[in-house]
């Protein structure tokens, strides 16, 4: 490789469950951004949601590793379900950096969350472990995003990439209402997903 770092973007978040727009959209970023590999990375208990009806780590991790299977640029991380404890995004990425300075990593997140980073614990650590590739809807207004995309680079000497994404309307609470509602989630979530989802009872 010459040199050159191996790229690789995280797919963070509580994925309960995960769906087809997380993996939407981290295959749209690793094609668009040029990565390597895209690292999911379920959250361990994620301090800023309300914990109920979010089913256990172990749970959620064997979910993501069941969307994800077969896929080879896709890769599952049990860093912070391991971890226990309260997640916060600035330590895992410490702890990847660290662990291997031979990779560039890049967070992919919704654009958003440019406007809510700066109330996320210790956004300056973030901005100095890793690119932020901030998502946004063909209906985003670019020109705010630009503006917010110079005010967190002035402020944090943030590295930030704006990527167009198609809109997608599907979220895990839409598909756990549906499980609740004794709908079909076929489509929404992959089908290993929603088999494991039926078997372990989970959501109703």
């Amino acid at each position: 490789m010459n040199g050159a770092k191996k790229r690789v973007g995280i797919m963070g978040g509580t994925f309960n469950p995960p769906h087809i727009g997380h993996l939407l959209l981290a295959e749209w970023a690793r094609e668009e951004a040029g990565l390597d590999e895209i690292l999911f990375i379920p959250a361990g208990i994620p301090y800023m949601k309300e914990q109920s009806g979010i089913v256990d780590g172990k749970r959620r991790l064997d979910m993501v590793a069941l969307a994800v299977k077969g896929h080879p640029g896709f890769q599952v991380s049990d860093i912070e379900v391991a971890r226990g404890g309260r997640t916060y995004t600035c330590d895992t990425l410490q702890r990847l950096c660290m662990d291997n300075p031979d990779t560039e990593y890049f967070f992919i997140m919704g654009s958003d969350c440019l406007f809510s980073i700066e109330g996320w614990f210790a956004p300056e650590r973030i901005f100095a472990s890793c690119t932020v590739i901030a998502a946004a809807r063909n209906a985003s207004p670019m020109g705010e995003l630009e503006e917010k995309k110079q005010e967190l680079t002035a402020k944090f000497h943030a590295r930030i990439l704006l990527l167009q994404f198609p809109e997608v309307e599907l979220s895990s609470t839409m598909v756990r209402a549906r499980v609740q509602q004794k709908k079909s989630i076929h489509y929404m979530v992959p089908e290993a997903v929603v088999d494991y989802i039926v078997e372990n009872r989970l959501y109703i």
